[in-house]
């Protein structure tokens, strides 16, 4: 999968033409899950997250963490990932599950082996 932004996807393939043989499939794979999970956590925006939603995931928020969120604020809140990973889920679409619809399996099951 590659990113919505064509310079990142012309960075990416400068730098992979510059890879070590040994560590191109390596770099190809973080580039594909990380190009994967930047465009779900981009879904967020689709479902309009509310201040109410902002509010339920700050009260689950552990200090200092949740400080600091509440100092932030729910506009800048709506494009902190985990912010944006509660409200897929809360809708049901989980990252895991996405990946996997969106990623070769093999491609995938490769990756996990690659970072465990």
């Amino acid at each position: 999968m590659t990113h919505p932004d064509p310079e990142r996807n012309k960075a990416q393939a400068e730098f992979l033409v510059h890879c070590a043989p040994g560590d191109r499939r390596f770099h190809e794979l973080m580039f594909l899950v990380g190009n994967a999970t930047y465009r779900y956590h981009q879904l967020a925006k689709d479902l309009a997250p509310t201040e109410k939603d902002w509010q339920e995931w700050i009260a689950g928020l552990n200090e200092p963490f949740k400080s600091g969120m509440i100092k932030e604020g729910f506009e800048k809140g709506k494009t902190i990932l985990a912010f944006t990973r509660y409200v897929m889920e809360k809708h049901d679409l989980g990252l895991s599950d996405y990946l996997k619809e969106n990623i070769d399996p093999k491609d995938l099951e490769e990756f996990n082996q690659l970072t465990k």
